[in-house]
């Protein structure tokens, strides 16, 4: 099956398809669905020796990272697109099956606010193929600006210029996009919508792809609050859908342990099925 980026050689061909957007035909095989877990970022010196061993140096990190957790969210490509070289030595840094899931870039989304994005948002997703080539590119998360309305017929021609062959979700931070024409727009398209819950605002648990995304990014989880996240994420999974869950970082490890609990804890995790 042609690529995305083999269709789209020109302006013309990528609108011509966005012209005639239709629900992608589904590429990915029966899922066994896995759980995925970690945070979001992973060189932070402060998380030692709660985390990271006092021995461990910087350069290390992400090799230590990858023996305890299973993936992470990298926010280096909101704000540059990574060389080919980085890309590789993550890959070289963590076993098979880890996954990384990237942010796109501000440029996108901060910039051009999704409007007239085809050509950059193609240069973005070629400077991440070779986590794709590798299988270890985990979703893409499109994170809008908080002062962003909705604005359901830009986001619906922006979808259809997406690669079918790479998960996606979008976080959306106003409250005008949390409407059923948003979700039935990602539903199409099998893009999820990025479960994110802060002290300040959360995202209802509408579910509208294959996988489920989440950004747990509270000040604190409660055992008690830890052991709902894990029996949620084992009612999705016994559903067939991957779940991709992100602690947030700050100033503790607190994040990776919760990852790392949850991972030990809640049901197996399998190979990703997309």
């Amino acid at each position: 099956m042609p690529t995305f980026w083999a269709a789209a050689t020109t302006e013309f061909r990528l609108l011509t398809r966005a012209a005639r957007c239709v629900p992608p035909a589904m590429v990915y095989p029966e899922p066994m669905a896995g759980l995925f877990a970690g945070t979001s970022g992973f060189a932070y010196p402060n998380w030692k020796p709660s985390f990271y061993p006092a021995e461990v140096p910087a350069s290390g990190f992400l090799e230590y990272y990858a023996r305890r957790l299973n993936s992470v969210e990298i926010n280096y490509t909101f704000r540059r697109l990574p060389a080919a070289t980085t890309l590789q030595s993550w890959v070289q840094a963590t076993p098979a099956g880890f996954l990384f899931a990237v942010k796109a870039h501000m440029k996108i989304t901060h910039v051009l606010r999704l409007r007239n994005a085809a050509e950059f948002t193609e240069v973005f997703f070629r400077a991440i193929d070779p986590l794709r080539a590798t299988r270890r590119l985990g979703p893409v998360l499109f994170q809008l600006p908080p002062q962003m309305r909705c604005d359901l017929t830009l986001l619906s021609e922006f979808l259809c210029i997406l690669p079918s062959d790479a998960r996606c979700a979008f976080e959306f931070r106003h409250a005008s996009w949390l409407s059923d024409g948003v979700y039935d727009a990602l539903r199409t398209r099998n893009i999820c919508l990025c479960l994110a819950e802060s002290d300040k605002f959360e995202t209802p648990e509408v579910l509208t792809a294959d996988f489920v995304y989440s950004r747990l990014r509270r000040s604190d989880y409660s055992p008690e609050e830890r052991a709902q996240i894990r029996e949620k994420a084992q009612s999705v999974l016994t559903e067939g859908k991957d779940v991709f869950l992100y602690f947030k970082h700050e100033d503790t490890p607190d994040g990776a342990l919760h990852a790392e609990e949850l991972l030990a804890r809640g049901p197996a995790q399998g190979p990703p099925a997309g």
